[in-house]
């Protein structure tokens, strides 16, 4: 007697850190920099260049990258930039049973203040949220029936599950150029520039992943004519392109994360030798999990007419998807600019982050409450301060429809902003519209008892001999021919072909005879 089992492929969150990282520099201005007279905007990039799993501990080594864009009182041209780094090199703690596993990682820049402290030096504060996770794809081994004795009878339960069928990392390499439009000058000096992902779309293929979406690009230069204007251009660039990933289906269930990992611009000359051309490379993470929905039939009992079968049990625990779901929320606020701000004249760019402060369940939904962190930058009406930049928040509550989500469902939320639009009421005023769009997968966690194993003892001939061969049996409430097989050490065969039934079930009252088919061993 041999139990036929089936591997389960799980994928299991192991160990989970997250640690609140504080940045605090001051930074002189470079010699060929003219005096800051008022600080624009900021901008901050975390770059890794290692992470290494140790016995307990994981070691990170990177850079917060940053760059300001300031207003100075040089009269030849107002609008410069200063760039820097400050380097980190960083030991956290996580659980041992993480020590040699493969480490996810991820960053959220909560908060990156510039401040001068006097026209030759700047201060940088950063707050950085770093989220180390192990994860573990693993085997959940399951009894499906019974093999090599005919006297043993099996019963199986039939469970709906999700299981993991691909679980990939991998990279995308986008490179184009873009042209500088005839009205614009050409490119001196760029002096701040942003690079974001829109309209993604992720789909699965055989042995394929296909991506479609735009790269959003902003830059502000310096113009190469005799008054060194500050100029820029933004412009959507689409890309289309496959990824192999062997074992993908269509018909597969796919939760894709996807981040631009690193930028590269560069300055290139058109045909006619101008710097006109710009070049840029962007590297995408793709994090693709994929899952396929199985039914199978799992050994919930077992009995033997010739021998006593003792089940060894314990629970094994599954996932079983309730829902992947691409919720859209539109948020539209008002901004005004301070007291003691320019006005605006024209608005050059928009950007913004989205962040999520809390997620509770409710009655077949997940509501969801956060923000969008949006910095507006624009032309003003003051000629002594040419460019000035307006920070918000706007808050959003969402509920996203889930059917069947209850308190104990796991459930992964990933918002991105798809759309940032902005329009100038009148020179104090703007009206912000933004789409977010909040990806849910929901799983429901199964547990179910599973027979690992069976211990065989002889069979209680005492107890068997007390038994009457022939039984005349009334059903009760509750009773199955199973139950009563069982009980009796028989077969559900041998109580329907001796009784004339057709079907397998019974109602209460109903008469059987029942025939010890255990006899045949005494």
């Amino acid at each position: 007697m041999e139990l036929i089992k089936k591997n389960i492929h799980m994928n299991k969150l192991k160990c989970k850190t997250d640690i609140q990282l504080t940045f605090d520099d001051d930074f002189n201005v470079p010699d060929v920099k003219p005096d800051i007279g008022k600080i624009i905007k900021e901008q901050g990039q975390i770059n890794i260049s290692e992470i290494k799993a140790m016995s307990g501990k994981v070691m990170v080594k990177g850079t917060l990258s940053f760059i300001v864009l300031y207003i100075s009182e040089d009269g030849n041209r107002p609008i410069h930039n200063i760039v820097g780094e400050i380097p980190f090199d960083e030991v956290v703690n996580m659980d041992e049973a993480c020590a040699e596993d493969n480490i996810l990682f991820r960053w959220e820049i909560e908060d990156l203040t510039t401040s001068i402290i006097n026209s030759r030096k700047l201060s940088v504060k950063s707050i950085v949220l770093f989220s180390f996770m192990a994860e573990d794809m693993y085997d959940e081994e399951t009894a499906v029936g019974i093999e090599g004795d005919d006297t043993v009878q099996y019963m199986n339960k039939r469970v709906d599950l999700t299981q993991l069928a691909l679980n990939k990392k991998d990279t995308y390499r986008i490179k184009d150029e873009v042209n500088l439009p005839s009205n614009k000058a050409n490119i001196f000096e760029i002096l701040y520039s942003d690079v974001s992902l829109r309209n993604t779309d992720i789909r699965l293929l055989e042995d394929k992943i296909s991506l479609k979406g735009e790269i959003l690009l902003f830059i502000l230069y310096v113009g190469e004519d005799e008054e060194n204007t500050i100029q820029y251009i933004e412009t959507e660039v689409p890309f289309s392109g496959t990824i192999d990933c062997n074992g993908c289906r269509e018909d597969m269930i796919s939760d894709v994360d996807i981040n631009i990992h690193s930028k590269d611009l560069e300055i290139k000359p058109d045909s006619d030798g101008e710097e006109r051309v710009i070049g840029f490379e962007v590297i995408l993470d793709l994090d693709l999990k994929a899952y396929e929905d199985e039914e199978i039939d799992i050994l919930s009992d077992v009995y033997s007419t010739s021998k006593e079968l003792i089940p060894v049990v314990r629970d094994a625990y599954y996932e079983n998807l309730v829902m992947k779901n691409n919720s859209k929320v539109k948020v539209v606020d008002q901004v005004r600019v301070a007291g003691n701000e320019p006005r605006i004249l024209q608005i050059c760019n928009a950007s913004g982050v989205v962040k999520i402060d809390d997620i509770a369940v409710v009655e077949n939904g997940l509501e969801v409450y956060g923000i969008i962190e949006s910095q507006i930058l624009y032309i003003t009406e003051d000629d002594n301060r040419p460019m000035n930049s307006i920070k918000s928040v706007i808050p959003f509550t969402q509920l996203v429809e889930i059917k069947g989500i209850n308190p104990d469902s796991i459930y992964r939320i990933k918002p991105n902003l798809e759309q940032i639009n902005v329009m100038m009421l009148d020179g104090e005023e703007l009206e912000v519209k933004a789409i977010i769009n909040l990806n849910v997968i929901v799983f429901d966690k199964l547990r179910e008892p599973i027979i690992t194993d069976m211990k065989v003892e002889d069979i209680n001939l005492d107890k068997l001999q007390e038994m009457p061969s022939i039984i005349g049996y009334i059903t009760k409430k509750d009773d199955t021919l199973w139950k009563i097989a069982k009980h009796y050490y028989t077969t559900v065969d041998t109580i329907k072909e001796m009784n004339g039934l057709t079907q397998d079930r019974v109602l209460p009252g109903d008469k059987l005879l029942i025939l010890k088919k255990v006899d045949a061993i005494l």
